[in-house]
């Protein structure tokens, strides 16, 4: 049974302690998804500049020398590893070459996500050691997006884990299952949204992708969700600028928001946002089913 937990900060001087945050809401479901873990952390970021967070396929992977080798042959770039992954920040004009170097060249590193502002990080193992691994904690930024898994769509891997990334500065977790993903994923595929995993959450991710590049709003994507794909999910989804929410039509999942003048917040559970500053005072929610919520920032 998956975990999901997300903070959106709207007072800035709360954004020095969104890791640290976000690492103790996911630390409260730990026991929902003890297989693996993911944070999606939106930082700061460069105009011009864009953050590829690659990783390995498997551990023989030296990350560190694929970044070193990849900004070798590109020309130039900043590199930056945490743990398992690294981040490569290069011009954004360099993203199409760096991508088919890493494809002709190094196969087995996965680009886990790309964006002037989004970092993905997301390893197999219990989510505190993940959280731990990774520093998360001493991590700032505006928003961000954290998921703990029990496996149940594709195999216990880094690359299966949540959350996923197929477009520029966006990410999506999912707590729930999709009937239909094997025939939308082949549908994906076929128009050339990139689609690496048998998991249905990167399915949806790869949806919403699609949709958007076909003229829809992220929240006019999130609605034709609700007709085009099959079965139970929550969905919490991060932008570049904004956070989004999104239950099905029953809403058998359990979800709990709460808005305070600081922030917003999602948990799988009540208990994932007891740590959180103002709780006792914050309006505290269930998200309606079929129901659009996103916050963004100007």
């Amino acid at each position: 049974m998956c975990g999901i937990a997300g903070l959106f900060i709207k007072d800035p001087k709360l954004e020095p302690r969104l890791g640290e945050l976000l690492a103790k809401m996911t630390s409260t479901l730990c026991s929902r998804g003890p297989d693996s873990a993911g944070f999606a952390i939106y930082g700061n970021g460069a105009a011009g500049q864009t953050k590829l967070t690659i990783s390995g396929s498997t551990a023989e992977v030296d990350i560190a020398r694929a970044a070193k080798l990849l900004v070798e042959a590109i020309g130039g770039g900043q590199v930056s590893v945490r743990h398992s992954h690294a981040v490569v920040t290069v011009k954004t004009e360099d993203v199409p070459r760096a991508e088919a170097w890493l494809a002709k060249n190094l196969p087995d590193v996965t680009i886990m996500s790309e964006g002037q502002r989004l970092e993905i990080y997301k390893e197999v193992g219990f989510p505190d050691d993940v959280a731990r691994e990774f520093d998360i904690a001493k991590m700032s930024g505006t928003h961000g997006i954290s998921h703990t898994r029990m496996a149940t769509e594709s195999a216990v891997t880094t690359n299966g884990a949540h959350p996923f990334s197929t477009a520029t500065d966006q990410c999506l977790v999912h707590n729930g299952s999709l009937s239909n993903h094997a025939s939308l994923r082949r549908e994906l595929r076929r128009e050339g949204i990139k689609i690496r995993t048998e998991n249905d959450t990167e399915v949806a991710a790869g949806y919403l992708t699609r949709q958007m590049k076909n003229g829809q709003t992220l929240s006019e994507a999130l609605k034709s969700s609700l007709d085009d794909l099959d079965g139970f999910f929550t969905f919490v989804v991060g932008t570049e600028t904004g956070f989004g929410v999104l239950r099905d039509p029953i809403a058998c999942k359990p979800a709990v928001m709460a808005e305070t003048d600081e922030y917003v917040a999602f948990g799988s559970e009540y208990k994932t946002l007891t740590c959180l500053p103002g709780i006792k005072t914050a309006r505290v929610w269930e998200p309606k089913p079929a129901t659009v919520y996103f916050w963004e920032h100007a």
